[in-house]
């Protein structure tokens, strides 16, 4: 049991360490390739902070624990809505101005109806799986024309700062690119073998260590990138961030690990519970982020609401796993 905690912790302070080179090194290196700030900050920015969700998950699914994969998925996003946005709006309310972004939360919400379709069977088929990945490249696809066609979106300048920010010269963010993908998958390796141990120690679920202990760890790059984002004013990238992990964590993340290992049998709870609480999240950050009679804004009283509801969701995880 000792080994396995220090293997969990461990693995998060390398997991958190490498997601931030490997972003860092994939954002510079695009950068030199010519590709716009933009699409850097949808797509290269987007994809690196989901890719601590899709090696784990992916692991988790090689080692023949999909409820581990899923969990990790789910209370990611979760996590990110939850615990990120509320945390970030407490400390700086949130002004949406992204044309961009106003229009990813919607999508946001379809693929999340999208997955509860999938799983209403109790399952996540390895075609179901296809289609979640092929959704992904479609996503890719979106974000690049919406990149080509957003010229003076407000989260492009807050990119381009960014860039300016973290230069560095092309030989080092290639060397960051490729050894913090590679600390990343061994750091991932041991964190999924520190999580299955304490569960089966304790008794406790895959699913539920995926929802919890997993889903935090593998979301802190977010909760890092959102947070310094919003104090230095620069509130899109902040939801865009979570937003863009969201959508990458349902389609990419889920439909690696079904393709490796088809998800069945899976409890009742992932969509009446868990599902359920990410869609009334996703809802809840669409009103907010709209505004509808207002700017579109989160305010620290609406960013509070945020918190409560992880720290209520997880309270409720606790009481199911004591009863």
């Amino acid at each position: 049991m000792t080994l396995a905690i220090l293997a969990i912790i461990g693995g998060f302070i390398l997991l958190v360490w490498s997601a931030d080179r490997f972003v860092e090194g994939a954002a510079a290196t695009a950068k030199y390739a010519g590709m716009p700030p933009l699409l850097i900050g949808m797509v290269v920015v987007g994809f690196g902070t989901s890719a601590p969700e899709m090696v784990v998950s992916a692991m988790a699914a090689l080692d023949n624990n999909p409820d581990l994969a899923l969990g990790n998925a789910i209370g990611s996003n979760i996590v990110n809505t939850g615990l990120i946005l509320g945390l970030t709006a407490i400390i700086a309310p949130i002004i949406v101005q992204s044309n961009i972004v106003r229009k990813e939360i919607p999508l946001l919400l379809l693929i999340g109806l999208l997955l509860g379709y999938f799983l209403w069977d109790g399952a996540l088929t390895r075609f179901e799986a296809v289609l979640l990945l092929v959704g992904f490249f479609a996503l890719i696809g979106w974000s690049i024309y919406s990149a080509m066609k957003g010229k003076g979106d407000a989260l492009e300048g807050e990119m381009e700062q960014e860039l300016v920010d973290h230069a560095m010269p092309i030989k080092k963010a290639i060397f960051w690119l490729i050894f913090g993908l590679v600390v990343l998958i061994i750091s991932s390796r041991i964190l999924v073998w520190g999580a299955v141990s304490i569960a089966q120690a304790l008794g406790v679920s895959d699913l539920i260590i995926g929802l919890t202990i997993i889903a935090l760890g593998t979301s802190l790059p977010e909760l890092a990138a959102s947070i310094i984002a919003v104090r230095k004013g620069e509130h899109d990238i902040a939801i865009g961030n979570v937003v863009g992990s969201n959508m990458f964590n349902i389609l990419a993340v889920i439909g690696i690990a079904g393709i490796i290992s088809p998800m069945t049998n899976l409890t009742g709870e992932v969509l009446s519970r868990d599902w359920l609480v990410m869609m009334g999240m996703t809802v809840v950050l669409l009103v907010m982020a709209y505004g509808f009679r207002k700017t579109g804004r989160i305010n620290r009283l609406e960013g509070a609401g945020l918190l409560l509801a992880f720290c209520a969701y997880n309270l409720w995880l606790v009481s199911s796993v004591i009863a």
